[in-house]
């Protein structure tokens, strides 16, 4: 009994396991956070390139049909 309690104190795989799934954890948020910081950056970018566009289709007298 002492010897197998003895052998699974010694057993790292389960402390490994859990060190991994911590730094997945950790890239997850920090992939998620610059996703988030990105994608208000793409909208704004996106907002003027559109804007734009109109303004031009507007100057050059074309619109719609």
């Amino acid at each position: 009994m002492i010897l197998k309690l003895r052998k699974l104190l010694k057993n790292k795989s389960g402390a490994t396991a859990i060190e991994y799934g911590l730094i997945a954890a950790l890239v997850s948020v920090a992939a998620v956070v610059a996703l988030q910081s990105l994608g208000s950056s793409l909208d704004a970018m996106f907002t003027t390139v559109s804007a734009e566009l109109d303004t031009a289709v507007s100057a050059a007298g074309g619109g719609a049909p």
